[in-house]
């Protein structure tokens, strides 16, 4: 556990950031080499990345405050400080923002939605799987109290200060159980990604897939902030993980009923034997 990679001067450069920043450039770049393979320009998905990214973190920020509203409006001071900023916010608030913005950018660029969708899907798995590497690091979205042998104990004043993390206390380490997955779902979807059969297929399948993980990891998650619903038995991400499960149903629903509305080539006359 190391929170804080350097320091400029006195200025301390966390490395949650680094990897959190890592893992976007990575799925940036991967989505830019991906683009011309899918028949879409590589600089027009590379700026419609920049500024996704932009967008995704600001909106990732919002779902935190409103996520937090109680504590932040008892402590308005706390909105503009270093450490709210510093952080990545929410995962779900930044895939929101990312989706608004992608229907925003393909209406004005006159893109297929899902098609560029479809490529952004293994991109993100990846840098989020690198991303949640940096949470384990920081200490933040620790899990819960566990005695099975690959529990983990974190020593740093620095990751108690920040993020609330129990020390010298055995944790899921459910940051890197969401890596792992998330890496899974990269290697599935770049292996769906030869194999793609309709438009929507590669985000409705990222959509199910961390919409199982997430939910599933939830339930070992022990870190505050999660807004907890009906006798605090499912957090908000759970039902917000329902929710991508079902939509991502549906889209392989209708690409599979398009698939099968499409009427098989009728066989020309036989012209003769041989």
């Amino acid at each position: 556990m190391h929170p804080v990679l350097f320091h400029i001067a006195s200025l301390p450069i966390y490395t949650y950031g680094v990897l959190v920043a890592t893992g976007f450039l990575v799925g940036l770049f991967y989505a830019r080499f991906q683009a011309s393979k899918v028949g879409l320009n590589p600089d027009l998905v590379w700026n419609f990345a920049i500024y996704g990214i932009l967008i995704a973190l600001v909106s990732s920020k919002l779902w935190l405050l409103a996520s937090e509203w109680d504590y932040y409006v008892a402590n308005p001071s706390q909105i503009l400080s270093i450490a709210t900023w510093q952080s990545a916010g929410t995962f779900y608030g930044g895939v929101v923002g990312g989706i608004v913005w992608t229907i925003v950018f393909t209406r004005i660029a006159k893109l297929p939605v899902l098609a560029v969708l479809d490529l952004c899907a293994a991109p993100l798995a990846l840098g989020h799987a690198i991303g949640r590497i940096g949470c384990f690091v920081a200490g933040c979205c620790y899990g819960k109290p566990t005695s099975l042998p690959w529990g983990v104990r974190f020593t740093s004043p620095i990751a108690a200060r920040i993020a609330g993390t129990p020390l010298n206390i055995s944790l899921h380490p459910t940051q890197l159980y969401e890596a792992a997955a998330e890496l899974v779902n990269f290697l599935l979807l770049v292996w769906l990604g030869t194999r793609q059969k309709f438009s929507g297929q590669l985000i409705g399948a990222f959509f199910i897939l961390y919409g199982i993980e997430r939910g599933t990891i939830e339930f070992l998650r022990a870190d505050p902030g999660r807004t907890m619903m009906f006798h605090e038995t499912v957090s908000v991400m759970q039902m917000m993980s329902l929710a991508l499960i079902f939509v991502g149903a549906l889209l392989w629903r209708r690409g599979w009923r398009s698939l099968a509305t499409v009427s098989p080539p009728t066989p020309s006359p036989a012209v003769g034997r041989s």
